[in-house]
């Protein structure tokens, strides 16, 4: 198999993987982590269960759960529906190889490595799927344990900060896996990359890197965010 592959093909997929991994880090881990909009938001899905604890009609939480499984019903689709063009692409090499021939760039490559690069994007989408179908098992689970919730007039109160803290961490459970999966196809674009050369391959790579850390760490809407908890923060110690 090694082979199949020229030294430059193996240098861009193995930056491929460690740019996947090292995001991976950034975003996720206990010290960098914390100071990028996904964990922002945990602090605000806090909030909203605080919130929702106090509410007799939880009409508007039953909305914004329906609209979080329709969203990630829509990826997980989307998904499906790239693994089976992917796998199309599989079944008829022989015409695409002869069709990207044909192109002005044109694409000197062969059935085995054009199988084993295809074969890699259907590995992502697939990887995708499973992560945005259990986010959209985990925002079931959500729904549920909302609606089995008892009102708690006192979120100050330890069942109300433990009921919070619970629910809270589920969404955010829910939240985590459908960023991974919405973060995979980010990377199967940068795969495509591939297909051209190894060298569009690590800069379509270092590209998506750089845009998803920018809206991560550096985005208008991270900023926003981070102002609107610290007001939060500052309202809540004013009602104490």
């Amino acid at each position: 198999m090694t082979s199949l592959f020229s030294n430059a093909d193996l240098a861009s997929l193995a930056f491929f993987v460690l740019a996947w991994l090292l995001y991976h880090f950034a975003v996720e881990s206990e010290f960098f982590g914390k100071k990028s909009l996904n964990s922002l938001m945990h602090q605000f899905r806090n909030a909203w269960m605080a919130n929702m604890l106090e509410r007799e009609e939880r009409i508007v939480d039953t909305q914004i759960m329906s609209s979080l499984q329709n969203g990630t019903a829509f990826f997980a689709s989307t998904s499906l529906f790239a693994i089976g063009g992917s796998l199309a692409l599989l079944r008829a090499t022989d015409d695409v190889l002869k069709v990207f021939s044909d192109l002005p760039l044109g694409l000197d490559t062969s059935r085995g490595l054009w199988e084993l690069k295809v074969s890699g994007i259907v590995i992502i989408f697939v990887y995708a799927f499973f992560k945005f179908a259990w986010a959209y098992r985990l925002f079931n689970y959500g729904a549920i344990l909302i609606g089995a919730t008892d009102r708690i007039h006192d979120r100050s109160t330890q069942r109300a900060v433990t009921t919070t803290k619970g629910l809270a961490d589920v969404l955010t459970d829910a939240g985590t896996q459908f960023n991974r999966g919405q973060r995979a196809f980010f990377f199967a674009l940068a795969y495509v990359g591939w297909f051209v050369s190894p060298a569009v391959f690590i800069i379509a790579t270092a590209a998506s890197v750089s845009v998803m850390l920018q809206r991560q760490f550096l985005s208008n809407s991270r900023h926003a965010v981070a102002a609107l908890l610290g007001e939060h923060h500052s309202t809540e110690r004013t009602d104490d």
